[in-house]
């Protein structure tokens, strides 16, 4: 696997053993696209895998960018892919549910690419929403044979893109209604 764009475009990228579906590189361009300009904007990579749509992100400018996997196995592999990378990427080990819960950070942008087969994707997406954990974009890739919601919480979905047997779904918070004035 490979980096598609930016600073360390055509590197290497090592996919560890165990449970693992690498985000296509057809798949990793377009979401770049679609995203713009990622320079000086944070990242979050749940569920990350091999770290490289992290990585991806960095080489694109995102900073500072934040992996959460809850797999220790997985651990040295992506720390060894995270060597090519000059910037600072933060890795850690534990399940994206209990990093939701304890996070205080806000991201521009948060990508989730949980298991197919993980049954909690719309209340996780919709824990995100209410923690205030994105400020601005999150993504979510999904089966083909799945969709969630218009609208989870205050995010709402503006673009939906299919790659052969997955989709990714794309999220903004929409912004409050105004208050009537009082009377």
């Amino acid at each position: 696997m490979r980096i598609t764009g930016g600073a360390y475009v055509r590197r290497t990228i090592k996919v560890p053993k165990g449970e693992i579906r690498p985000a296509m590189d057809r798949m990793r361009v377009s979401v770049f696209a679609a995203l713009g300009d990622l320079e000086g904007l944070s990242f979050l990579d749940l569920f990350s895998g091999s770290g490289v749509v992290g990585i991806e992100a960095a080489s694109r400018g995102a900073a500072p960018v934040t992996l959460v996997e809850r797999d220790r196995g997985k651990r040295e592999v992506i720390l060894e892919n995270l060597r090519i990378v000059e910037s600072t990427i933060r890795l850690r080990i534990m399940p994206a549910e209990r990093f939701v819960e304890t996070s205080r950070g806000v991201f521009d942008v948060v990508f989730l690419d949980p298991p197919f087969a993980y049954g909690s994707k719309e209340a996780l997406v919709r824990r995100i929403a209410e923690r205030g954990i994105v400020g601005g974009t999150l993504l979510i890739h999904l089966p083909a044979s799945e969709s969630l919601p218009e609208m989870i919480g205050d995010l709402a979905r503006y673009d939906f893109r299919r790659y052969g047997r997955s989709t990714v779904a794309f999220y903004r918070r929409e912004p409050a209604a105004p208050k009537a004035p009082a009377r």
